[in-house]
């Protein structure tokens, strides 16, 4: 995989996590795929719609599941059912190699921050066991923010922490919601193909 860095003066680096550092989104896919055939859903998980929500916060995410598969469930069940079975894949995890790269050079000299629409105990333990997470002195998950990709909060919050004025920064996303939100934040950005997006 190429990355094509556009041009501009750019300051600092905004990394997403699932899909554009870690090869996660086959692993996330799968948990929900399981939690929600736990809460009812006949069939497979509808590949396409699933892979349009990245970025979108996971507690989202069930309840945009859930609806589009016509499930009455409970968001918050289903999310923690799926973050367990989630969890317990990690083992399987890949890295994405040339975003790692660029991260690691990039952080020799400018700030770095990672931006994940996680949770950021599954965020922490992801950067954990994947070795990255002193690679990122500034990481914004979920949690962090009122709204989630794709709105531009999480990407003006790493900012303000990296100290670094929003359009200086250049962010790598895999996910749609998160381009928008990149472009919402006056940010320029690196779109990171995804398995499903190549």
């Amino acid at each position: 995989m190429q990355i094509q860095i556009p041009e501009g003066n750019f300051s600092g680096y905004i990394f997403d996590l699932d899909g554009t550092l870690a090869d996660t989104m086959p692993l996330h896919y799968s948990a929900w795929e399981n939690a929600l055939r736990n809460a009812g859903m006949k069939g497979r998980l509808d590949e396409n719609y699933f892979y349009a929500l990245g970025g979108v916060p996971s507690r989202r995410v069930a309840e945009l599941l859930g609806r589009h598969h016509g499930l009455s469930l409970d968001p918050d069940r289903v999310y923690r059912d799926k973050e367990d079975i989630f969890m317990a894949s990690l083992q399987k995890l890949e890295l994405i190699a040339p975003v790692v790269e660029f991260a690691r050079t990039a952080s020799r000299t400018h700030p770095v921050a990672l931006a994940s629409g996680g949770t950021r105990d599954v965020v922490c333990s992801t950067l954990a066991k994947t070795g990255l997470a002193s690679l990122f002195p500034v990481v914004v998950t979920a949690d962090d923010v009122e709204h989630g990709k794709p709105a531009p909060d999480m990407f003006l919050l790493a900012a303000r922490r990296m100290g670094v004025p929003p359009e200086r920064c250049l962010v790598f996303e895999d996910g749609q919601p998160g381009i928008q939100a990149a472009e919402a934040a006056g940010m320029k950005w690196v779109h990171v193909p995804s398995r499903r997006s190549a």
